[in-house]
């Protein structure tokens, strides 16, 4: 299982792996359940390879930040998302220092912690994701 291979869908909770191609879209399986389903263009989806977190500098690569929390746990599950705000900015604010407090709101901390505790529960390899993707599409 690779990041490229795994999005989120509005609407639905947890991740989703993206099995095959459809006529009419993708079949994805669910992370949290197995269950096989397909997804048309009227979903509204996310691949999490696409997202980034803004700082005050740039914006870095959801996968960069997984990395890093995957380093700081030894690739085992971070903090509960349920714990109250303090606590998820404090713990982000040691993932990503400067990450940008106006535009990254609390419901966002809890959903990449949410993800990363989903992918750390699948036994996901954290280590195998690689900052050169950042580097292709600069030099694309």
């Amino acid at each position: 299982m690779e990041l490229k291979d795994i999005v989120a869908i509005n609407g639905k909770p947890g991740l989703f792996e993206i099995k095959a191609q459809s006529k009419g879209g993708i079949i994805v399986q669910s992370l949290l359940d197995d269950k096989k389903f397909p997804i048309t263009a009227m979903h509204n989806i996310s691949a999490l390879n696409e997202i980034s977190i803004y700082t005050y500098e740039e914006e870095i690569p959801l996968r960069i930040v997984f990395k890093t929390i995957g380093e700081k746990e030894n690739g085992k599950e971070a903090i509960s998302h349920k714990e109250n705000g303090k606590v998820l900015t404090s713990y982000f604010r040691e993932i990503l220092p400067n990450f940008d407090e106006e535009r990254v709101y609390t419901s966002n901390i809890k959903k990449v912690i949410q993800w990363y505790n989903l992918l750390a529960s699948t036994n996901f390899d954290f280590s195998a994701i690689s900052e050169e993707e950042t580097e292709e599409k600069e030099q694309a």
